[in-house]
């Protein structure tokens, strides 16, 4: 059911655990079904200096999780915001269809942290726009 790279990276995940000072973090989820992702982001110098990851869910949300926090870290908070969650889907070599929301939270999780470091910085907040899905299971 999962390719290689989502075994990987659910079994070593990377950047897994808190920033205790993070500039921006980012929950989002639905507690119901279980699915839980919060980002935490380091920004220096409008670069994602650090990246950490707390999922609570299925083996794609914790592979999702991993590979989206690889793909940003070290990026500028503009690129960072322009990861697409088929961008993860296609770095992790592919999810079953019915777990490809678990990209899209990794990709509505990044955006919260970064419009939560915005907001802390007295910037606007960037709008959400177009490809997000429904959650469903």
């Amino acid at each position: 059911m999962y390719s290689d790279k989502v075994m990987d990276h659910f079994e070593n995940p990377r950047n897994q655990g808190t920033i205790e000072d993070a500039d921006g973090i980012g929950e989002v989820g639905n507690p119901q079904c279980g699915d839980i992702m919060k980002i935490y982001i380091k920004v220096r110098n409008d670069t994602i200096e650090d990246v950490k990851f707390q999922t609570f869910g299925c083996g794609a949300a914790i592979a999702s999780s991993s590979m989206a926090t690889e793909m940003i870290k070290g990026k500028t908070v503009k690129e960072a915001w322009d990861l697409s969650n088929k961008a993860v889907a296609e770095a992790l070599e592919g999810l079953p269809p019915q777990k490809l929301h678990c990209s899209v939270l990794a990709e509505e999780a990044i955006h919260k942290a970064i419009n939560d470091y915005r907001a802390k910085n007295g910037l606007e907040t960037w709008e959400e726009t177009g490809g997000h899905q429904e959650h469903h299971h």
